[in-house]
C-alpha cells in the first residue's frame, strides 16, 4: 500500500487466545464511536492521498528518505497506540528475524520502489500500478499455496487485469509518453506485497501477540533498514520545506501507521472479504487527487484500464463456494 504500500493489512488477522479476545472486544467499543462504514471511507482516502504525498515528499527528499520518513513515523504510531493498550513488542530471535524479511518485501522495498517510481511517472498511474497487487497475488498463490485452485474464472480476472494493465499504459500507442522505468518500478513494488503476505502466511501465522503489535515491530525493523541505506546512498538533507515535511509526516502517522490500526479494526468487525474492499477504492482517489490537487493529465485509457484491471482483481478474489455432502 503505499504503505502501503501498498491495501490489505501486511499481517495475519488477530490470533487465537487473548490476542483475538482483545482485538474483538476493542472493535466492539469502538463500534459505537464511530460507524465501520464512515472508517471505511476515511481508509480510502487516506490511502488513496498516500500516492499524492509521496509525490510531494519526493519534490525536496530523495525517495529513500520519503520511505524511511514514511515507516519511523509510522512505527511511532503504532507505538504510541501498544503504549496505551500496554502491549509489549513481540519477543523471540525466530519472530525478529521473520519480521525483518517481512519489512523488507512489504515496507523498505515497495516504499522505495514507489518513491523511485513517481520521480517519473504521475501519482495517478503509480495507484493504479498498486491495483495490480491482487493479480500477482493470484498468479504468486496458485504456486506458493496448495490451497488456492485454479479456476476459470480466476485465471479470467487475471488475463482482464492484465488487460487493463496494458490499457491504462496506452500499448496500441507503443507505450509513447510513459516512462518505463519509472512504471517498472511501481509494478516491482506492487509485486512485493503479495510476495510478502505470503511469506508472512507461511511464517508468522499463528505468532502470538496482536497484529498491532507484529506491525510495530516489522516498521521498526523497516525504520532500521531504510536508515542504513539512506545513510550510505544519500546525503543528509540541508533544509526542511514545509510541504514536503508534512506529507511525509502524514504518509508515515496517517497512511501507514493509523491506516493500518483502522485497517485491523475494519477486519475484526466486518471480516477480511469486506474490508480488503478498500482495494479497489484506492485508485479511483488516487487518480482523482491526482488530476486535481496536482493537475496531472487524465487521458481516457486511464480510467478505462484502471476499470478493467480493479475487475480482473475482483475477479481472482472470487472463492467458489464448498458443496454440500449430500
Amino acid at each position: 500500500m503505499s504503505a502501503p504500500a501498498a491495501p490489505r493489512p501486511t499481517l495475519p488477522t488477530p490470533s487465537t487466545g487473548s490476542a483475538a479476545v482483545a482485538a474483538a472486544a476493542t472493535a466492539t467499543r469502538r463500534r459505537g464511536l464511530l460507524d465501520w462504514r464512515v472508517r471505511f471511507a476515511i481508509l480510502s482516502v487516506v490511502w488513496g492521498f498516500s500516492f499524492l504525498l509521496i509525490k510531494v515528499g519526493t519534490d525536496a527528499y530523495a525517495p529513500f528518505q520519503v520511505a524511511l520518513g514514511r515507516v519511523l513515523f509510522g512505527a511511532l504510531a503504532l507505538m504510541a497506540v501498544l503504549l496505551v493498550r500496554r502491549e509489549p513488542l513481540p519477543r523471540g530471535l525466530r519472530t525478529w528475524g521473520h519480521l525483518t524479511v517481512a519489512a523488507l518485501l512489504l515496507n523498505t522495498a515497495p516504499f522505495s520502489l514507489f518513491a523511485y517510481a513517481e520521480l517519473s511517472i504521475p501519482s495517478s498511474l503509480a495507484g493504479i500500478c498498486n491495483a495490480t497487487s491482487p493479480l500477482w497475488g493470484m498468479a504468486l498463490s496458485l504456486v506458493a499455496l496448495s490451497e488456492d485452485r485454479p479456476t476459470r474464472r480466476r485465471f479470467a480476472g487475471l488475463g482482464l487485469g492484465f488487460l487493463g494493465v496494458l490499457t491504462v499504459l496506452g500499448a496500441w500507442h507503443g507505450f509513447s509518453g510513459v516512462d518505463a522505468k519509472g512504471t517498472a518500478f511501481a509494478l516491482l513494488a506492487s509485486l512485493c506485497y503479495p510476495i510478502g503476505w505470503i511469506y508472512v502466511r507461511r511464517t508468522l501465522a499463528g505468532t502470538p501477540g496482536s497484529p498491532v503489535a507484529l506491525t510495530g515491530g516489522q516498521l521498526m525493523v523497516s525504520t532500521l533498514q531504510l536508515a542504513l541505506v539512506s545513510a550510505l546512498f544519500t546525503s543528509a538533507p540541508t533544509s526542511f520545506p514545509l510541504w514536503p515535511t508534512v506529507s511525509v509526516i502524514a504518509l508515515g502517522a496517517l497512511g501507514t501507521g493509523m491506516a493500518l490500526q483502522m485497517q485491523y479494526g475494519l477486519v475484526t468487525e466486518v471480516g477480511p472479504t469486506t474490508a480488503q474492499m478498500v482495494t479497489y477504492f484506492i485508485p479511483v482517489i488516487a487518480t482523482t487527487a491526482g488530476v486535481l490537487v496536482l493537475g496531472e493529465q487524465l487521458h481516457w485509457n486511464t480510467p478505462v484500464g484502471a476499470a478493467i484491471v480493479l475487475a480482473g482483481a475482483a475477479l481472482t478474489q472470487t472463492r467458489t463456494a464448498p458443496r454440500k455432502p449430500a
